[in-house]
């Protein structure tokens, strides 16, 4: 089953759902260990995993569509891509579509900011007009090559217009086609109970440090009427912060293995997390037990 049916059927069975934001196939593999049903691909994290700079628009679609063909490769949950605003246009956006899709990802997201866009965590957003983002949903609906491709349509209204303009153009979206509706920078519960109760689409909620959504509960934001609650940092920076812990105990102690193993995984978790054994089994039916390759 393509990712897209699979999260079509998870929405469908009407129970929320909570989504781990990953950057690469270790990341995605993990969270797909660990149990969870969905991961979305941040371009926050992407962008500094790829490049190593700062979500200031400097990627590319073809850059993002590639690690999101690996991602998507890699793991059997859905995986959802940050497709930013599309890329330019509404044409630009029916390409990004089209090879967002031929990756194998469950769906992609496409933002109402002026392009080239900006994190909203660096830097309060600009929109385009309404109009003109109706305009690119419509087009992004119409490139789809089938039906189960999820289009999610993100506003970053919410500083400039507030919630009522946010909710607004949430509807204007969820008209045009948008299947899941994102508006970023919600500030208060009675916000997030107020664009749940109006918007007649599945709403995704982000959650990253610092923001007023950080302050409840996967639950909690549940029980506000979100359908997906997605942790689209929490992977990387919990994996840097570990980075820099073993560094520190490297440089003061020289690395030994008891220094160590607290904080590292061991080579059977990763190896796990990996599929090793998957692949034992396979060699030993297709070489009989011997080494890859074959007998010569």
């Amino acid at each position: 089953m393509r990712h897209s049916a699979r999260l079509r059927a998870m929405l469908a069975e009407q129970e929320p759902i909570a989504s781990i934001g990953v950057f690469d196939c270790f990341s995605a593999k993990i969270a797909e260990h660990a149990g969870f049903r969905l991961v979305s691909i941040s371009g926050n994290t992407l962008t500094a995993s790829l490049v190593g700079l700062p979500d200031l628009g400097l990627i590319t679609m073809t850059e993002v569509a590639h690690q999101a063909h690996n991602i998507a490769d890699s793991v059997g949950i859905p995986v959802l891509a940050d497709g930013d605003t599309g890329y330019g246009n509404a044409l630009n956006a029916m390409r990004a579509v089209r090879e967002f899709e031929a990756a194998g990802v469950a769906g992609m997201s496409i933002e109402d900011q002026v392009f080239p866009k900006r994190s909203s965590s660096i830097a309060a957003a600009r929109v385009i007009p309404v109009t003109e983002m109706v305009t690119k949903i419509k087009a992004a609906c119409e490139a789809r090559r089938t039906e189960d491709f999820i289009i999610i349509g993100r506003t970053d209204a919410m500083s400039g217009e507030g919630i009522d303009g946010a909710i607004e153009r949430a509807l204007r979206y969820a008209e045009a086609g948008a299947d899941i509706i994102f508006v970023n920078s919600l500030k208060t519960e009675a916000d997030m109970r107020k664009l749940t109760n109006a918007v007649p689409r599945p709403v995704k909620i982000n959650v990253s440090e610092g923001t007023p959504a950080a302050g409840f509960t996967r639950d909690q934001l549940f029980d506000f009427g979100f359908r997906i609650v997605s942790y689209s940092g929490f992977m990387q920076r919990a994996a840097g912060k570990a980075m820099l812990s073993a560094l520190e105990i490297f440089r003061r102690e020289g690395g030994t293995e008891r220094s160590m193993k607290e904080i590292l995984m061991s080579k059977a978790d990763r190896y796990a997390v990996l599929g090793l054994a998957r692949y034992g089994e396979l060699e030993a039916r297709l070489f009989g037990g011997g080494a890859s390759g074959g007998k010569s």
